[in-house]
């Protein structure tokens, strides 16, 4: 950790703008290859983006992943690597949508692209869809998650569950967090964050539940697992926003980790944090899905047996 922050804690808060998409991509693109997954370019509704197919995923089952870079960066090619990693640990296929990035596209395209992936998802058949997504692409993961619970969004077809990394929730940025890990944080200072997240809000409400989930409806949503480094400014948007569920009677469980900073999941093969919090993922995705189909496969038969 520490030959780590040597090495990127000199360009902590620098990463501005459309200037930074480069850069991004290429610290994601270093990500450890995972073993046996394939990659295939589709289309998802409008949305284009990437496949992540382990050789032994299960048909009918699927994760949605939305990607991070702070709604201005990122992209779905550099994140294959990344996304294959919990895909093969879940032993299911993965999609990553190329949802469009502010500033050329702000709020609401990104979430209206994850909806409209979603939607395609389920027309073509799969009635078992996880959400997932890191830090930006987090929180559009817990927006859709709210979303797409609504039976009447999606022909009755609704999320098993959801999993994110350091989601960003609250584009007030009100946490604590942003003082009290300041320091802590390698990455990201506060300043830093507003540009981006004005240049993605374009002078939209950071309160609307669909740019910031902590400030929506929690109840009724399926189980949510969240992990996030200790060391990381965006540690109390996880906080509060499990706290929140809790609160509203949501299956949800907080992972902090110790002396880990923000992506720290990426570092598979360094850290030995990244394996055991990509296995307790998996364990969670292959729970949530066998329940799922548990579940329905009993309903089956009892309105058979009726």
């Amino acid at each position: 950790m520490a030959a780590m922050r040597a090495i990127v804690e000199p360009n902590k808060g620098r990463m501005q703008g459309t200037a930074a998409r480069d850069a991004y991509d290429g610290i994601m693109n270093k990500v450890k290859a995972p073993l046996g997954v394939t990659f295939h370019n589709d289309k998802l509704g409008d949305v284009s983006g990437w496949w992540c197919r382990p050789a032994n995923f299960q048909p009918g089952k699927a994760i949605v992943h939305l990607h991070g870079g702070w709604f201005n960066w990122g992209s779905a090619l550099a994140f294959r690597n990344f996304v294959g990693q919990i895909a093969a640990q879940a032993e299911v296929e993965a999609f990553i949508p190329e949802y469009r990035l502010a500033p050329e596209h702000p709020f609401p395209a990104a979430i209206e692209d994850a909806q409209s992936c979603y939607r395609e998802l389920v027309n073509r058949g799969t009635t078992l869809v996880a959400l997932t997504g890191d830090s930006a692409g987090g929180g559009l993961a817990l927006s859709l998650l709210a979303i797409a619970t609504n039976p009447e969004f999606s022909n009755g077809v609704t999320p098993v569950g959801a999993v994110v990394l350091s989601p960003v929730t609250d584009l007030t940025l009100s946490g604590q967090s942003w003082q009290s890990r300041a320091a802590a944080d390698p990455y990201f200072i506060q300043s830093q964050a507003a540009g981006l997240v004005k240049a993605y809000l374009a002078g939209a409400d950071p309160n609307n539940p669909m740019a910031s989930p902590l400030y929506g409806s929690l109840a009724g949503l399926p189980p949510i697992r969240v992990q996030v480094g200790d060391d990381e400014v965006l540690l109390d948007d996880s906080r509060r926003y499990v706290e929140r569920a809790i609160e509203a009677g949501v299956d949800a469980k907080l992972d902090v980790w110790e002396g880990m900073p923000h992506g720290f999941l990426g570092g598979i093969g360094t850290f030995n944090a990244s394996a055991q919090a990509l296995e307790a993922i998996g364990d969670f995705l292959a729970a949530i899905f066998a329940k799922k189909y548990m579940n329905s496969t009993i309903a089956d038969r009892t309105t058979h047996l009726l």
